[in-house]
């Protein structure tokens, strides 16, 4: 059974790294990276979030994320403001707005490229499959 799951658990990595290969790649051509592209959709989804609720929707540090919010300021992608005592907001910028709509747009032919070989219901099961082990983490 072992040998099973941990080509399940491999099976899994290698279509996440195609995937993340294939959106790399696109993004490039907008000039973000992955990184950059998935911090301006977090803080589109929280507008005014700290650091730290960031680096954890984004699966990273709170330091690799700050050095990456850095990156994304002096670019003119999203801006830092005061929050409550010394909590730091994050806000998109419009030229963060644009990036973040140019890489919808990257992300929506890549990830069908990636999935052209399941069928509509293929993928509503593969979803489905994925949002329950993510359900027993939570």
């Amino acid at each position: 059974m072992h040998g099973d799951l941990q080509v399940l658990g491999r099976a899994v990595k290698q279509a996440q790294y195609r995937q993340h290969r294939a959106l790399e790649g696109g993004l490039s051509a907008i000039g973000a990276t992955l990184a950059q592209w998935d911090a301006l959709r977090a803080i589109s989804r929280s507008p005014g979030a700290s650091a730290r609720e960031l680096a954890a929707a984004t699966f990273q540090s709170e330091q690799a994320f700050g050095t990456l919010a850095g990156r994304l300021v002096a670019q003119g992608w999203i801006e830092r403001r005061p929050g409550r005592g010394r909590r730091i907001e994050h806000h998109l910028t419009p030229s963060g707005e644009q990036i973040l709509d140019a890489g919808h747009k990257v992300a929506d032919e890549v990830l069908a490229r990636c999935y052209t070989a399941l069928s509509d219901a293929d993928r509503g099961t593969l979803l489905a499959l994925l949002q329950r082990l993510i359900a027993e983490d939570a």
